[in-house]
């Protein structure tokens, strides 16, 4: 396959860049935050992480954990969190069999908020258009079943963005696709 980064066609924004490795073997921060960006702005799946609306879920997310007692990293913002969890989903998954393990569990969990948002979408009539999602859950009678789809709604859009990432980035460690 012909290395599309140096043909100096501009097919190069057409794929993330290269990852980069220190004399140890470590991949570069630097390598990592612009493949991190690269995604960001080019995938949809990964940028939507910058849209408002997602944004307002996540602030809403950090807000209630913080009303619950429950210690709390403070991100600036969604894009933030993104970043941070795939960074420290290659740190502590360092192995092939065990960064394969977490994208299948980012799966999971992103096949479980999905059903979770689809049934509860149904039971309430809730909008799947570009309204407030924070708005929406409003329609949900119960403190703890708003809970759990707003939670559910920002685990869906953390898990696509996270996997799309990651899964690239496992190919690119590893030599072959992500294969669940």
């Amino acid at each position: 396959m012909a290395d599309l980064r140096s043909n100096g066609s501009g097919a190069a924004q057409h794929q993330p860049p290269a990852l980069a490795r220190d004399s140890q073997g470590r991949i570069e921060p630097s390598s990592l935050a612009d493949i991190i960006e690269w995604f960001l702005a080019r995938d949809p799946r990964v940028n939507v992480v910058r849209h408002p609306r997602v944004e307002e879920v996540f602030q809403w997310k950090q807000g209630a954990a913080r009303a619950a007692g429950e210690e709390v990293f403070e991100f600036a913002n969604a894009e933030d969190r993104l970043a941070v969890g795939v960074m420290q989903a290659l740190m502590q998954n360092p192995s092939e069999r065990e960064l394969h393990d977490w994208i299948g569990q980012l799966l999971n969990a992103l096949d479980e908020a999905t059903k979770t948002n689809e049934e509860v979408a149904s039971a309430y009539g809730l909008s799947a258009g570009d309204e407030s999602r924070v708005e929406e859950s409003a329609k949900i009678p119960t403190a703890r079943g708003r809970e759990v789809y707003l939670t559910c709604c920002w685990l869906e859009t953390l898990c696509t963005a996270e996997v799309r990432v990651l899964g690239w980035l496992y190919q690119e460690l590893y030599g072959k696709p992500f294969q669940p």
